[in-house]
């Protein structure tokens, strides 16, 4: 079971780190219907949980979680 409480701290530096419009690549997904790795796509907030709310390039709308997937910030 995942946990998905984290602390203030990394919340914040979350949102610090990928304000709004923040480029980034897709590494890994594990979702059955994730983009491709390597996808691109902007984020477009941080939700409570730490979770990348991302516009994918491609249209898709999977939030990259917590913890769990993995995004690199493209220039």
């Amino acid at each position: 079971m995942v946990n998905l409480r984290i602390s203030q701290n990394t919340l914040n530096r979350l949102k610090e780190n990928y304000p709004n419009g923040t480029r980034v690549k897709l590494l890994r997904m594990d979702d059955d219907f994730a983009p491709p790795m390597g996808t691109l796509g902007t984020v477009y907030g941080v939700d409570d949980t730490g979770s990348l709310l991302v516009r994918w390039d491609n249209g898709s709308g999977l939030n990259v979680l917590f913890g769990i997937d993995k995004v690199e910030k493209i220039n």
